[in-house]
């Protein structure tokens, strides 16, 4: 499939700049063939000023139209399945198995929302009616929805070519919404991002959609990201990656004269408690699917299981070895990037020279990445936060507790996570209530006996959490609840009811559930 290089804006490839980077297999530093222009701060410009444009007749499109745009951008997806997986295969070192899911999760991610939109009840009409009668004083009709902010900027994850990085999740909640994007394609899979937005170029034109509703440039250096988010037209940010980079733009964006929300999801290294009963029963089992959980996608998913805790006692220490072994008997493939390798070996190396600290596995040989399980106890951990940060790749630490009131504690030593996981039996459960509790407080997804590895996208699913998870505590990133971020509420009183929008108005032409007067119906 042809790679042009260039920026998709205003719904044409184009590059006015001369300096250019190059994409590279995931397993070395060897170039691909294509070559990738770096955008130009004009090209940003322009890139926003199509989408703002792009806005004026795009938010005035019925939720159906949308839905069918959404549906079209799904299907073009799936017809270039082949050429897509082959890329990213290059791109990412990602397997065939790996890639064809998640094109499949991306496409039904599309076609969630446009189901949504069909329904229309998402819009959250609330509707309380006049009293003009009542005394002291008349009650005014007040009339509210939901209607989209504008232009969204959007920043592709490395580890996700196609779930969260061109069609997804912060795109499609955007597009559903009724917002333009502009999309940052990420360096290390340039190639495959192109042939996505090259399948959005083609649905915008079938549905007949104002051309700057998808914008996307490509670049490796910082300044296109900061100039995006800078950009007054920019409304809202979407981004998943590292703390780093989330906080980097988080910054940018509420120093701007008009201060927009940055909806940043930057790591966890989403904690599992093993309980004592549980561990009695399904040691074995348990060690087995943490090892293959930790290194699922050689350990670069964002709900990696990081760190675990245990109560000391013979069958932890059994669990601990046995989860040792188990990860020291499996191969790993090549991880996304060169860069991403070396950052894994660098963190797993300090956190290696921090006192009390010890390595139950092999270290890399021969620059081949291995599994790594490390030791430390509660009140170690507690006093050095290093030893708790997010090592991106198939590692976790073994966290060992002296009794409850040490797992207690740690508990409630922890920052903001994307999950958290408690495995119990019925027994256990009742017992750590108090833990229970003060997870919920920690967290944005709290499991029980299961693997935090992957996320189902549903109506009820949060991918989120307290700080420094994201930046936005209030928000999810996958499921149907990620379209409020970017929304706001619109109230209309005493407005004419011609001049109303459709699911507002007397009647409920939409025939959608409403909230009226305190009630829901499709009144």
């Amino acid at each position: 499939m042809d790679i042009t290089g260039k920026h998709l804006i205003n719904g044409e490839f184009v590059a006015r700049g001369n300096t250019s980077f190059n994409a590279h297999f995931a397993d070395g530093d060897k170039n691909l063939t294509h070559s990738f222009y770096e955008a130009t701060l004009q090209e940003v410009s322009d890139a926003c000023n199509a989408a703002q444009k792009a806005f004026e007749a795009y938010k005035l499109k019925s939720d159906t139209k949308r839905a069918e745009f959404l549906e079209e951008i799904a299907l073009e997806i799936a017809a270039l399945t082949k050429p897509l997986v082959e890329t990213a295969q290059k791109e990412t070192g990602l397997p065939e198995a790996r890639l064809n899911g998640e094109i499949g999760r991306t496409t039904s991610q599309l076609n969630l929302f446009a189901k949504l939109l069909k329904d229309g009840h998402w819009v959250n009409a609330i509707i309380d009616e006049a009293q003009p009668e009542r005394l002291p004083l008349p009650k005014a009709d007040i009339r509210m929805l939901q209607v989209p902010l504008g232009p969204v900027a959007v920043f592709g994850a490395s580890n996700f070519p196609f779930a969260f990085s061109v069609a997804g999740g912060d795109t499609v909640s955007a597009l559903a919404a009724g917002c333009p994007v502009v999309f940052k394609a990420h360096p290390a899979h340039p190639a495959t991002c192109e042939i996505v937005a090259q399948a959005i170029k083609k649905a915008i034109i079938k549905c007949q959609m104002p051309l700057g509703v998808f914008n996307m440039l490509q670049g490796q250096t910082h300044e296109t990201g900061g100039a995006l988010v800078q950009n007054d037209l920019i409304t809202a940010v979407g981004f998943t990656g590292s703390f780093k980079g989330g906080k980097a733009l988080y910054d940018l964006a509420t120093r701007r004269a008009c201060p927009i929300p940055v909806y940043a999801e930057m790591g966890s290294v989403n904690p599992v408690f093993f309980l004592p009963g549980i561990l009695k029963e399904k040691k074995e089992e348990l060690a087995k699917g943490l090892a293959a959980s930790v290194t699922l996608g050689v350990g670069q998913f964002c709900t990696n299981p990081g760190l675990f805790v245990v109560e000391q006692s013979e069958q932890a220490d059994g669990f601990i070895k046995q989860t040792a072994s188990d990860l020291s008997s499996i191969t790993l493939g090549p991880m996304l990037t060169p860069a991403i390798k070396k950052a894994f070996i660098d963190g797993i190396h300090h956190i290696k020279q921090e006192n009390g600290v010890t390595s139950l596995t092999q270290d890399a040989q021969n620059a081949e990445v291995r599994p790594q399980l490390l030791l430390s106890q509660v009140d170690t951990v507690i006093r050095n936060e290093k030893i708790m940060e997010e090592v991106f790749g198939p590692s976790t630490v073994a966290v060992s507790a002296a009794n409850v009131s040490e797992v207690i504690k740690f508990a409630k030593s922890l920052k903001g996570h994307l999950t958290a996981t408690v495995f119990g039996t019925d027994d256990d459960l009742k017992q750590y209530q108090e833990l229970i509790h003060i997870l919920q407080q920690k967290v944005g997804r709290l499991i029980f006996n299961n693997f935090p590895t992957g996320v189902e996208v549903t109506h009820a699913m949060v991918h989120g959490g307290p700080y420094p998870a994201t930046t936005d505590a209030r928000s999810t990133s996958v499921g149907t609840t990620a379209i409020y971020r970017f929304t706001r509420p619109l109230c209309f009183q005493n407005c004419p009811d011609d001049l109303l929008p459709d699911a507002l108005k007397r009647g409920n032409p939409l025939n959608i559930i409403r909230t009226v007067n305190g009630v829901s119906s499709k009144n």
